[in-house]
């Protein structure tokens, strides 16, 4: 009976009443349902026990694009469909890395065995044998200083800033770690994680998404502090990676379901919100990004369980192929800029490992970092643990990126994980133990009451950037050499 009250109280206030005491009234009902029927957590360890990993291209991938789409037919979004690209496909099969310490008459002395995994996107096939030389963080920094000395070696890096004299730096991506290591004529490279116990992670180590002409892998931190040490006593160590990959065309889906805005203009528009349900192999991808793509199937579950009506039309988007190179998102981008529908995108959503939702984050947008806090202010009135302390912040390397790139406003929920999540992001261990059911209630019941605020606005301060705003925009936050750097600048250099 509860239930039906709060259906009423909507069809009154949803989609005309945009007053604090309509939001107050909407937000009441959405955080009781969450709060009773909220299905993140179940449905994600549901996919994990019947799936597993969601690589793109493999049989699990495929059978994790169905998943999604039934969820969220079964959730009334009947007409929820897949939208289909082609892409190269990248797989592991074996890798070794072997390395020697070799005596003053170039005899070997010792040899060592690491575990290791590659690193996709590295070569079908890789046979290297070259000096390992240390290229600290593998920052631009690290690898000027090292300059000529990296040529025909085999580069070892640090995954995140270790060097005390890097502290505060912006760090790279492994990819553009990688693409440091080919310019400066490298071999191949050697990634150490950071994280203690062992863990190994993957990754693209490709800006393209392409192939790309040397082997990268990546070794646990353990295994890097060794190698280091007996580069420290011994002075020359000689490394041989030896690996084999698959790499073929195959198709992968994103899965879209829409919801129809109601008023007669700013219906045309719409809000993307949307999150990778693709993962790497190793584990199950419980954390990247499970938390976020099944927060997202859940907050459509709660705007058709609560028959919420939205001003403007709202696409829930499970991407695939983020991790090999945001490559669902840049197809929907490029077919949207071939229709003219991305002029129509207002603001796109990107929820990537977000976890125990508190705030948000408005994407450099200081007009629509105010709204999101006037509008936080009626979320605390519901839960004090949203804390409305949101941030205005620029970032890259997810599927918001080609949005961005494109000039559409961009923006994240902000949260945070558990301190065991955090060394199993890309990691072996990264499973469904490691998730919260009141942390993923959290994301949906939250990121459920701003989206449906933003989509009731009748004019968000969010309108699409030209070529040369978008630009001066990614200057401005200091993307302009990091986006160069991974072949993602539009515009001359």
């Amino acid at each position: 009976m509860r239930k039906f009250l709060f259906l009423a109280i909507i069809v009154l206030f949803g989609a005309t009443n945009s007053s604090d005491k309509g939001l107050l009234k909407v937000f009441t009902a959405i955080n009781e349902d969450v709060m009773q029927n909220g299905r993140a957590y179940e449905t994600l360890g549901d996919a994990i026990d019947k799936i597993g990993h969601r690589l793109t291209g493999s049989e699990n991938g495929a059978k994790a694009e169905q998943y999604a789409l039934d969820l969220l037919r079964s959730y009334g979004y009947s007409d929820a469909k897949f939208q289909q690209f082609s892409v190269e496909a990248w797989s592991r099969n074996k890798v070794s890395l072997q390395v020697e310490m070799r005596d003053k008459t170039k005899d070997v002395a010792a040899r060592f065995q690491y575990k290791v995994v590659s690193l996709a996107h590295s070569p079908v096939s890789a046979h290297v044998t070259a000096e390992i030389i240390d290229v600290g963080d593998g920052l631009n920094e690290d690898f000027e200083a090292a300059g000529e000395a990296v040529k025909d070696k085999i580069a070892l890096v640090n995954i995140n800033i270790q060097s005390p004299e890097n502290k505060g730096k912006r760090n790279l991506h492994r990819s553009e770690k990688t693409a440091l290591a080919i310019q400066y004529g490298a071999k191949g490279i050697i990634i150490a994680n950071s994280v203690p116990g062992g863990v190994l992670l993957t990754g693209t180590a490709s800006v393209t998404g392409s192939l790309i002409p040397i082997p990268a892998v990546c070794i646990s931190l353990e295994s890097g502090q060794g190698i280091r040490r007996l580069i420290a006593e011994n002075g020359r160590l000689i490394g041989n990676i030896d690996m084999s990959n698959f790499s073929k065309p195959i198709t992968a889906r994103n899965v879209i379901a829409t919801l129809p805005g109601t008023d007669k203009k700013l219906s045309k528009e719409k809000i993307i919100i949307g999150g990778h349900l693709d993962s790497w192999d190793l584990a199950t991808g419980a954390i990247d990004n499970g938390i976020g793509s099944f927060s997202i199937m859940d907050i459509a579950r709660v705007f058709k369980n609560l028959n919420l009506k939205t001003k403007q039309t709202i696409e829930f988007v499970l991407f695939m192929g983020e991790e090999q190179g945001l490559l669902g998102s840049q197809h929907m981008v490029k077919e949207y800029e071939k229709t003219g529908e991305l002029d129509k995108v207002r603001l796109m959503i990107n929820l990537d490992m977000t976890n125990n939702t508190s705030s948000f984050n408005a994407g450099g947008n200081e007009d629509l970092s105010a709204l999101m806090t006037k509008i936080g202010t009626t979320i605390r009135k519901i839960d004090t643990t949203y804390t409305n302390i949101n941030r205005n912040w620029v970032g890259l390397h997810s599927d918001h990126q080609p949005f961005m790139l494109s000039g559409v406003q961009v923006a994240s929920p902000i949260g945070k994980l558990p301190s065991k999540a955090y060394g199993c992001y890309h990691a072996d261990c990264d499973h469904f133990d490691l998730v919260s059911k009141d942390d993923l209630n959290n994301n949906v019941r939250f990121t459920a009451m701003m989206l449906y605020a933003l989509a009731n606005e009748k004019r968000l301060p969010t309108q699409r950037m030209s070529s040369n705003a978008t630009r001066d925009f990614l200057i401005k936050h200091n993307l302009k050499n990091e986006l160069i750097l991974g072949n993602a600048w539009k515009w001359e250099k």
